[in-house]
């Protein structure tokens, strides 16, 4: 009883992470995938969710080892111009991660209230920078977790709804294939799992709970609790993103309908599951934009903040810049988006392209002794990442490929 109420206090940082991998990105890139793929692409998710733990887990080492955030550490540890340019492409990856997150509320205030999707966007974002400037982290922290038990929730009532075909969806979790015409579903569902933002997000946020970080032993103890509450979010993510397939599979794929927009799909459910089941669908929709729009804008202060080499501090103006940077670059952008569907798509896809760049650095990082001490990746520990960074890029090299 008293390790489970330990366990309790360090749950938090890794579900702000998994709002990132269930945002209205995934929404997009999964119901592509389960209406026109069916349950073929499930192991995509579950691929993405582990390269996700070993990489989240390594972000929150750096963080917990040296109490540096990778923004911070980037600019401190690398030469000033190459820290400049891999952080300028990390902002870069925020603004299109903004991009989706705004895009996917605003969708859904379309879908439950009819408020044009240029409105809804314009009524996210002052939203979001509210909520982000006059809450501390602990009440971001504490909605955030509301948000994604809400989600979580409303896709089990989904899921009841429909008939799963149990032993398809374990086929299809441990069957990779890429059906013809699937790449770019592929890599928009790994960059939306496996998202550049939020390595810099965890390892700032685990920050928030603080330690001595000369004691070794207590290193070695937030590095163990910090693994469980990795690995529980990451399982909560994982069991909505499949989901999200598995939902689409059944509605859509085994009827032969090719879903091309959220509103599409949430009206769609109406005469299969009834009224009830799309309200649910465009409730949590928004609920998914609103949340991860949070943690996308306070990525960006972190990334801002780390230029300066400093932490994320609401105090202090480059964090406020760094909020409202990816936030309003992304609101311009989506007024001028002709298919919000394929934008969100092609953002997840951009994601992918630019995570090879932050996993590079944040072995990099990990694996000095300079920067990490006696907490170095251990030789199996680079063995994996590297195997994680090859997959990555591979399968990036093998798109631009047959893209040419």
């Amino acid at each position: 009883m008293k390790n489970a109420r330990e366990i309790l206090k360090y749950i938090g940082p890794g579900l702000l992470v998994t709002v990132g991998f269930i945002d209205p990105g995934n929404w997009a890139s999964n119901v592509a995938a389960g209406s026109s793929f069916g349950l073929k692409l499930l192991w995509v998710v579950l691929l993405s969710t582990i390269i996700l733990i070993v990489l989240q887990h390594n972000a929150a080492h750096l963080g917990i080892a040296t109490g540096l955030c990778l923004a911070e550490a980037t600019s401190i540890h690398l030469n000033k111009y190459l820290a400049m340019a891999v952080l300028s492409s990390a902002m870069l990856a925020t603004v299109s991660t903004a991009m989706a997150e705004i895009l996917g509320g605003a969708i859904a205030l379309e879908m439950l209230f009819k408020i044009p999707i240029k409105l809804g966007c314009l009524i996210i974002l002052p939203f979001t920078i509210f909520f982000l400037f006059s809450n501390s982290y602990k009440k971001v922290e504490r909605w955030i977790i509301a948000f994604v038990s809400l989600i979580g929730l409303s896709f089990l009532i989904e899921l009841f709804l429909v008939k799963v075909p149990v032993r398809d969806v374990v086929s299809g979790w441990v069957t990779p294939s890429i059906p013809s015409g699937s790449l770019v579903v592929v890599l928009s569902i790994l960059g939306a799992v496996v998202m550049p933002h939020n390595l810099f997000l965890h390892s700032e946020i685990i920050q928030s709970r603080q330690w001595n970080i000369q004691d070794e032993k207590i290193i070695r103890h937030q590095l163990k609790f910090e693994f469980v509450d990795t690995l529980f979010s990451m399982f909560i993510g994982f069991l909505i993103n499949s989901s999200m397939i598995i939902i689409a599979h059944a509605i859509f794929y085994t009827k032969g309908i090719t879903v091309e927009s959220l509103p599409q799909a949430q009206q769609m459910l109406k005469p299969i599951l009834g009224n009830f089941s799309a309200t649910i669908f465009a409730f949590a929709l928004l609920l998914s934009g609103i949340s991860s729009s949070i943690t996308a804008a306070f990525t960006g202060g972190t990334i801002m903040a780390g230029f300066y080499k400093s932490p994320y501090n609401i105090e202090e103006l480059p964090t406020k810049i760094g909020i409202i940077i990816p936030l309003v670059l992304a609101s311009i952008i989506i007024l001028f988006i002709s298919n919000p569907f394929k934008a969100l798509i092609i953002s997840q896809m951009l994601l992918s392209l630019q995570l090879p760049i932050t996993i590079i650095l944040q072995i990099y990082l990990t694996s000095s002794k300079k920067v990490m001490g006696k907490f170095a990746n251990s030789l199996a520990d680079k063995i994996i990442l590297l195997i994680v960074a090859a997959v990555v890029i591979g399968l990036d090299v093998f798109l631009l490929i047959t893209s040419l």
